[in-house]
């Protein structure tokens, strides 16, 4: 994917044939949308990522996404009335569950009432320079990136929960829609939790913005002649989002490590049964 993508895919021989499990289908949503562009398109099912496993990362995770017409400002406010809508269920029908775990659900209680607040990634840096190891510099590319440290310190300054949104171009996809001068894209992470538990974003229109981005980020586009040709016959405004449902889980549950609260235990190389 280039520069701006922070995941490997997992090659796979299936009938022979090399195939990649990825950890999205947000390509195959955005052509789907198309199709039923005034509902929407959703899925949730498992997806995979190449890199090893820590307390925030997992080879194989449940993924909730969706790609919607419309702009970034309108997806942050589905993902807000999304996440409340499931906490207030959750909480109706699992809260003496939840208690026996966390002998606390106050965290729950006052998050489907909280106006979450936003704050640009350039406020962010603010907030955060004078605290160590919470930004991270890209010599080569020259961009800031928070790190696991900032955002804990983040959600501490925030008091559990912050939107923290148009990250630098650089350290974002190529779909998704710059600025044009390339200082900010039109993104948003939803920290919460151990941290990025949400991330959103506005897709490029056109046809042009795509090769314009792909250029910017030195992307072969090439390897994506078809997407291209569906901005080009079919340009949209869209803008979609992933949730990952275990980290959604393990803040629910005041887990501090995601592989805690797997189903089904899956590490990249180690055989599991089942």
């Amino acid at each position: 994917m280039g520069l701006g993508s922070d995941s490997l895919p997992v090659k796979i021989s299936l009938f022979d044939v090399d195939t990649y499990l990825a950890d999205s289908m947000q390509f195959h949503l955005e052509y789907i949308l198309r199709l039923f562009p005034k509902s929407g398109v959703h899925y949730l099912m498992p997806t995979f990522r190449g890199e090893a496993v820590d307390h925030r990362h997992l080879s194989q995770f449940y993924h909730s996404e969706c790609e919607i017409e419309g702009d970034l400002h309108y997806v942050m406010n589905l993902v807000d009335r999304y996440i409340k809508f499931l906490v207030s269920e959750i909480l109706r029908e699992c809260r003496d569950s939840i208690f026996a775990i966390t002998k606390d659900v106050s965290h729950l209680e006052s998050f489907i009432d909280r106006k979450i607040p936003i704050i640009t990634f350039e406020e962010a840096c603010t907030i955060l320079e004078n605290e160590i190891d919470s930004l991270e510099y890209n010599d080569e590319h020259h961009f800031y990136v928070l790190t696991d440290v900032g955002e804990k310190k983040l959600m501490e300054h925030f008091e559990g929960v912050v939107w923290v949104k148009n990250y630098p171009c650089k350290s974002v996809p190529f779909y998704q829609r710059f600025s044009t001068d390339h200082l900010f894209a039109y993104n948003a992470d939803l920290l919460l939790g151990i941290g990025e538990t949400v991330g959103c974003g506005e897709r490029c229109e056109t046809y042009e913005e795509v090769v314009e981005n792909m250029n910017y980020l030195q992307v072969d586009a090439s390897e994506y002649s078809w997407y291209l040709e569906m901005k080009k016959t079919r340009p949209m405004k869209s803008s979609g989002f992933g949730l990952g449902v275990e980290r959604l889980i393990a803040w629910i549950l005041k887990c501090d490590d995601v592989r805690k609260v797997q189903l089904i235990s899956r590490e990249n190389g180690i055989d599991y049964l089942p």
